[in-house]
């Protein structure tokens, strides 16, 4: 007796209507990229100034470059929930699976960042060392950019939902 046929709609392991990706991204793998971001950033100062001497400067660049990062994925999220929640315009399936893969991938990408900034920010914490407060207001701003990138990661993600769709999960 041959095993039934898989089609491309119905990956192996996957109860019957379940499709490609339906499931949202992971909050189990959201949590695992938050704490390795922070133990990594909390790790940045004290490894960089072992091996480099000192602890890389943090500036308004890279809290600018995340802010403007979770602008365009949020734009991109708005743009898809209109055209395919509101006006239920067609799109086509390539372009709506490049988003989904998108939204879920700056939402981990963004946890792990975010949370690195956040880590970086914290080691500095209790320290009298020279620029360590403009250390900690620049990493503090890039951890919140990066919480904005997670949110619309996740705004794009939902907005992939073919309307009508049943799942919550």
């Amino acid at each position: 007796m041959s095993e039934p046929e898989q089609t491309p709609e119905q990956p192996p392991g996957r109860p019957p209507g379940q499709g490609w990706g339906r499931a949202p991204a992971s909050p189990a793998l959201l949590t695992a990229a938050v704490v390795v971001g922070l133990v990594a950033g909390w790790l940045a100062r004290p490894v960089s100034t072992a091996w480099l001497g000192s602890a890389p400067v943090v500036t308004w660049v890279q809290p600018t470059l995340l802010a403007m990062l979770a602008l365009v994925i949020g734009v991109t999220a708005r743009h898809t929930h209109t055209a395919l929640q509101v006006r239920r315009e067609p799109m086509e399936p390539h372009r709506a699976v490049n988003r989904l893969a998108f939204g879920r991938a700056s939402a981990y990408v963004g946890a792990l960042v975010g949370a690195g900034y956040a880590g970086y920010a914290l080691s500095w914490l209790g320290l009298n060392a020279e620029l360590a407060g403009q250390r900690m207001l620049w990493s503090g701003l890039a951890a919140l950019a990066g919480v904005g990138v997670v949110a619309c990661g996740l705004l794009l993600e939902r907005a992939c939902r073919v309307p009508g769709d049943d799942s919550d999960a």
